[in-house]
């Protein structure tokens, strides 16, 4: 190997089984362990190990020394370099500072994105690192063409001339790598190695890599192997690629596929259709290597299409290996692949699944789930979503809000939580019991007094008690944390404290002193990860508690996780990058939508396009031509699968601009070329077709649609017995007074703690009940000034010691200021001829005449001059219009007829008028009422009753509900959606 050694393997060529078939041919006729003197270096750990793993699949033999290039930074040096910082540890002190700049600038960005923020400054360093930019060349950036966000980036980036200064402390992997690649490539040049150096796989597209690639290139024993050269592309377009005199590279810019490789060449003086190809291999298929080539032509030279497209060689022949699938859902495409992928492993192929979007592959592998295929994941999966990881991100979540309902239940079903001892079983059953007391009472933020008087009225479980103890000693009363402090102080009290909760109140042995937190891969990996985060958390200095639970978080979705299930050999899902050496049988390239084929790149929140190029950095466009350049060389395999989707979760998607060329190419080349486009077509639609098959039950396993229930149960099972606000639900709803009162059905309550209208409801209410019953007489109003201040400190007590949400205390004591003047002059006005007498009082009337009895209670009654009573119901909204007090609102003609017969007071009254105090719409309802009109009232009630008690009537579901949207407790049960209220009920139906 002398010379300019520079190779390449054509496009559709494994590269990793040509490199070891090229190396073989070139140590032919040497002893055995030559090989071992040989030095190999790869793109990427992934691409270590499979070269190993072929090298260990033939016979028994010395291997060369495979190194990836990210080994580079932890290497030994002659010099004295000093080891470098962690990746951690340099976020860590980066994020400091990222929170010292959004104090000061807290325009800048939320909070919570310290670590995002970090991350992407730690990213800009080893760039500068990687391209020798120095800090220099930022500060002599113009940015008086810029907005000041720009230039008051560029002020804080300066800190980074720290990361550039000889201080052993601040040395990053970046630098040390850029260093010492540096100094290798004087040291070669000084003294040549006697031994084979061969840099594999990569591009060149990084500036440190390339350099180091140009070193081993100038060895008299070196040689550097391009994968995916374009041996098709005419010299003219190399050289448009390469005539370009500025940053974005003459005519096309970097998003061409074959631009890294141009680039690499050109500056070894090399022309790239001169390279040697590292060995004689052909291709699987030539002339699908030349349409996709002509399809990937630049923008500027797609006019070629015209004359070389009509003149492709066998199109048909060319894809009668490509299947294109455009599913309408991404389910669709996902079901599709999973199909394609168990369908070639059960014809014993090796198939790999190459796509960027995670969501996309999480819903193939649950499909492949079903059969117990479950492929090998090179992204693995992130520690963040695994149950440890899961676990420890909701006691940091608890170190800093208050308990929540929803929280506690969070905790103590997760599988992780009390798994120290046996009785793992019965802590599920308390805590489904808790469950259901905690739902039945809508407890948003527990109390100790709340849980322990529940344990004590549980007489069947004599352990009870401790368990519910330890509840609250660990998840209400814990001790408190400072809101700010040493990080490490956070780190410690974060794992004792996940520590406890999971051993559980009974955990005696060391063993049990964790439970199964850190267990398995999952927990191992998760506590390796605090102990580094402990050991380098002195970098971050002091942070919020806030902060804390930010960066954790942070932290924990980035840490990635092999899935400890052993994956089969042949399922493979790859990036691609690593797709760009490895080969399969079968490639699936899926997503094939924009945003996705290009992957869509974030905004840089440090340096704009202009300022990146002005400094000598990388461009966005640098990724697009790698992903380019991956999807060239996928398209080369034996039998490749082109998926997408026509719609995502959101909205319409637009295909990738690669499948769109192809697609358009095809079109309009020949007729050969539209043949071959819809061959592929049908070949992708039964897949498709499989895909919606599958899914669909057998016409003996579909079950007749529901029909409109209205089930008619017993008499003597029928409710004897309503209150007035149910009455109203008995005649727009009667399927719901049947589930409740006939089935003993009650729905639960939420379990997040958010407050509703109905709390509101009641808050209000207990805010006018206390001042109504303070102010009985117009003396103890005072002045309006006084009664409203009156009625505004009575709102704060109440909703202080009542209404657990801050921002609900404050909305709601808006409500009452917006009211509180009507509020205070309607009751001067009443109390002129009235007089509080009853609140909230509640009362029972037993109708003998229909062996039935109505309960109520009545927000107020007032008594007038006469001695007649007055009834008033306060409305937070809107008071019923007259039509729906008429029809269907009953309930204060009800109390009216209760107030009567003697309900409330205890002996028979006379009801002069009833009204609806509307507090959001400030608006005083009253109106009298005369004896014929509650007897007509009665006898009206009396009908409904009585229809209802007879066994031929049914409980007919939605009967009258306010509007289509109404969403009832009971719906699910009497299968709404199955049928709507255009379906009229059974007119006969057995009893229930």
């Amino acid at each position: 190997m002398s010379g300019r050694n520079l190779f390449a393997t054509p496009i559709g060529v494994e590269f990793t089984s040509a490199l070891i078939a090229g190396l073989d041919a070139r140590l032919a006729g040497q002893p055995p362990e030559a090989i071992a003197r040989v030095e190999i270096w790869v793109n990427s750990a992934r691409m270590e190990r499979n070269l190993r793993a072929q090298y260990l699949r033939k016979e028994a033999a010395f291997l060369p020394r495979i190194r990836p290039f990210e080994a580079m930074a932890h290497l030994p040096d002659l010099g004295g370099m000093a080891q470098p910082a962690s990746d951690l540890r340099l976020r860590l002190h980066l994020a400091q500072l990222v929170g010292r700049l959004l104090d000061a600038a807290p325009d800048l960005a939320p909070r919570a994105s310290i670590w995002s923020l970090a991350d992407s400054l730690a990213n800009l360093l080893s760039e500068m690192h990687e391209e020798r930019v120095a800090p220099e060349v930022l500060q002599r950036l113009n940015v008086e063409g810029h907005s000041e966000h720009w230039q008051r980036n560029l002020e804080f980036i300066k800190i980074l001339r720290h990361y550039f200064e000889d201080n052993p402390d601040l040395l990053t992997q970046a630098a040390r790598q850029s260093s010492l690649i540096d100094r290798l490539a004087q040291h070669w040049q000084d003294n040549p190695p006697d031994h084979p150096v061969i840099i594999a796989g990569s591009t060149g597209s990084r500036g440190a890599t390339a350099r180091l690639m140009k070193a081993v290139a100038g060895l008299n024993h070196g040689a550097v192997v391009l994968p995916g050269l374009d041996y098709d592309l005419p010299h003219d377009i190399w050289q448009a690629l390469l005539s370009g005199d500025g940053p974005t590279g003459g005519l096309t810019g970097q998003d061409h596929p074959q631009y890294r490789l141009a680039k690499f060449a050109h500056d070894l003086n090399v022309n790239p259709w001169e390279i040697p190809r590292w060995i004689e291999t052909t291709p699987h298929n030539e002339n699908r290597n030349r349409l996709v080539s002509l399809a990937l032509r630049p923008a500027p030279q797609t006019d070629q299409w015209l004359e070389e497209g009509p003149k492709l060689s066998d199109p048909q022949g060319a894809l009668r290996d490509v299947t294109l699938i455009e599913a309408e859902t991404q389910r669709e495409e996902a079901m599709s692949i999973a199909l394609g992928l168990r369908h070639a492993i059960e014809a014993d192929k090796r198939v790999a699944l190459i796509c960027p979007d995670r969501i996309l592959v999480r819903q193939a592998c649950a499909i492949l789930a079903r059969w117990s295929l479950y492929p090998d994941d090179s992204a693995g999966v992130p520690l963040g979503e695994t149950a440890t990881g899961r676990f420890l991100r909701h006691v940091s979540d608890l170190m800093l809000a208050p308990l929540t309902g929803e929280q506690l239940l969070i905790m103590l079903k997760h599988p992780l939580c009390h798994s120290g001892g046996e009785d793992r079983g019965a802590h599920l059953r308390r805590t489904r019991k808790l469950e259901q007391k905690m739902r039945r009472c809508l407890w948003a933020f527990p109390k100790r007094s709340q849980i322990m008087d529940w344990a004590a009225e549980q007489t069947d479980d004599p352990d009870l008690m401790i368990w519910a103890d330890w509840v609250c000693r660990e998840l209400i009363d814990r001790p408190v944390l400072p809101q700010s402090g040493a990080m490490a102080e956070f780190v410690r009290a974060h794992i004792a404290w996940a520590e406890r909760l999971a051993a559980g109140p009974q955990a005696t042995t060391e063993a049990e002193a964790s439970g199964a937190l850190w267990r398995q891969n999952a927990g191992e990996e998760a506590l390796r990860l605090m102990n580094r985060l402990g050991e380098e958390a002195d970098a971050a200095g002091a942070v919020s508690l806030r902060d804390y639970r930010d960066l954790f978080s942070g932290i924990l979705s980035e840490a990635l996780l092999r899935n400890p299930v052993r994956p089969h050999a042949d399922l493979l899902i790859w990036g691609p990058m690593e797709a760009r050496v490895q080969g399969a049988d079968l490639v699936i390239l899926a997503g094939l939508n924009e945003g996705v084929w290009p992957n869509s790149s974030g905004a840089d929140p440090w340096l704009n396009r202009a300022m990146r190029a002005e400094a000598g950095l990388r461009l966005p466009d640098r990724r697009i031509g790698l992903a380019a350049h991956d999807f060239q060389q996928a398209l080369g395999a034996q039998e490749v699968w082109l998926t997408r989707a026509k719609r995502d979760a959101e909205s319409a998607t637009i295909p990738s601009r690669w499948l769109n060329r192809l697609v358009n190419l095809l079109r309009g080349s020949s007729d050969a070329s539209r043949a071959a486009l819809s061959e592929m077509t049908e070949r992708g639609a039964f897949w498709l077709s499989l895909a919606a098959e599958i899914d669909r039950p057998e016409a003996q396993d579909l079950k007749p649609r529901a029909k409109r229930p209205a089930p008619k149960p017993p008499a003597d099972a029928r409710p004897k017995s309503l209150s007035v606000t149910r009455i109203e639900t008995l005649v727009r709803d009667p399927y719901a007074i049947y589930a409740r009162y006939v089935l003993g059905l009650y729905k639960l309550g939420e379990l997040n703690a958010l407050p509703n209208a109905a709390d509101r409801g009641t808050a209000l209410h207990r805010v006018l009940e206390r001042f109504v019953d303070q102010c009985r007489s117009a003396e103890d109003f005072g002045d309006l000034t006084s009664a409203r201040t009156k009625l505004l400190t009575m709102a704060d007590e109440v909703f202080a010691t009542d209404v657990p949400w801050p921002s609900a205390q404050r909305m709601w004591r808006a409500k009452v200021v917006k009211f509180a003047d009507w509020f205070v002059i309607g009751e001067l006005q009443r109390r002129q001829t009235q007089t509080p007498e009853l609140l909230e009082a509640k009362g029972s009337w037993p109708i003998a005449e229909i062996d039935f009895t109505l309960t109520g209670s009545a927000d107020r009654i007032d008594r007038d001059q006469n001695g007649n009573l007055w009834i008033y119901d306060y409305k937070t909204g809107s008071a019923p219009t007259p039509k729906q007090e008429a029809n269907f609102t009953k309930q204060l003609w009800l109390e009216a007829l209760m107030a009567e017969a003697g309900a409330f007071t205890g002996k028979p009254e006379t009801v002069t008028g009833h009204g609806y105090l509307a507090l959001g719409k400030q608006s005083d309802g009253s109106n009298y009422i005369t004896a014929d009109d509650l007897r007509g009232m009665y006898e009206s009630f009396l009908t409904l009753i009585r229809a209802y008690q007879s066994p031929d009537k049914g409980y007919i579901s939605r009967r009258a509900v306010f509007d289509q949207n109404f969403d009832g407790d009971y719906d699910h049960l009497a299968r709404y959606g199955e049928w709507d209220e255009t379906e009229l009920p059974p007119q006969e139906a057995d009893p229930e």
